[in-house]
């Protein structure tokens, strides 16, 4: 039976010769993929693997209504996030947005 550092050792040695097989194939994978993706016309986008410049993924958020407005500057809060400095500690009620 080996013993706990001859295990170690062994483990070590395996370890390096994962990473360099990795090493060795990753750039011929790499051009597979790309030259597939150049083929079929396959984008990063369809991928879902990150975002292609200029291109946003998600679904769409709509804007939320303010509920709140600043009667001396006209500027408007939602209610959400942090609160303006024109809102902060103050009695929300008169900044309401009536209906």
């Amino acid at each position: 039976m080996s013993s706990y550092r001859e295990l170690l050792a062994q483990r070590e040695k395996l370890e390096q010769q994962i990473e360099e097989a990795k090493s060795l194939e990753y750039a011929h994978v790499l051009n597979e993929i790309r030259q597939k993706m150049a083929d079929y016309g396959i984008t990063l986008a369809e991928l879902g693997g990150g975002r292609a410049k200029g291109l946003k993924v998600g679904r769409p958020r709509a804007g939320v209504a303010p509920k709140y407005r600043d009667p001396i500057s006209g500027s408007t809060w939602s209610g959400r996030g942090k609160p303006p400095r024109w809102i902060a500690g103050q009695d929300r009620a008169k900044y309401l947005i009536q209906p």
